[in-house]
């Protein structure tokens, strides 16, 4: 059990399996893209610590880049998608890997997409190390999915509570009293 601030969470994934998600999301990836660069887009500040071992993983040609969203307010989604840090590059003929942490109802996912169609991405895919299918309620496709997992609120590899847990090597979920 782990205390942060005034939440309990408790363990729910290892860093093996994480660790065995990324791996063949990188070998998805690499299988889908062998004849390209794509370039990754990796959303802060969740998926940094998800971006940093998927680009590991991935061993081929690739650009890196990061845009900064947010909607979240302690443990719930205000709606609300506000563009903290923008895109400065140039898009036109690139293919994007947008690379989330997790994506929940797709608010921020339908931000980010009109984005990078607006800035002339060639091809737009989606890379989530966790969906939670039963509250993802857009049209976009989610192209590599790494663990899907229920409503339920999780920290810990680069994921936060109100700030805190994001170095946590493995995830916990908030234990519900």
């Amino acid at each position: 059990m782990l205390q942060i601030k005034n939440k309990f969470f408790e363990p729910y994934i290892t860093k093996e399996e994480l660790s065995k998600a990324v791996e063949k999301m990188a070998k998805d990836i690499r299988t889908d893209h062998k004849d390209e660069t794509p370039l990754f887009l990796g959303i802060l500040n969740g998926a940094f610590v998800f971006c940093s071992d998927l680009v590991r993983a991935y061993d081929q040609p690739c650009e890196i880049s990061f845009i900064k969203l947010a909607s979240y307010e302690q443990t719930q989604s205000t709606g609300i998608v506000n563009e903290i840090i923008g895109l400065n590059e140039d898009l036109t003929h690139k293919t994007v890997v947008v690379i989330e942490d997790i994506i929940d109802t797709g608010n921020t996912l339908e931000k980010i997409i009109e984005l990078l169609k607006q800035n002339g991405a060639k091809k737009i895919k989606v890379a989530t190390l966790f969906l939670k299918p039963t509250v993802y309620n857009k049209k976009i496709n989610i192209d590599y999915i790494g663990i899907e997992i229920p409503n339920t609120f999780i920290l810990g590899y680069g994921m936060d509570y109100d700030g805190m847990g994001r170095g946590l090597p493995e995830v916990y979920a908030l234990k519900e009293s």
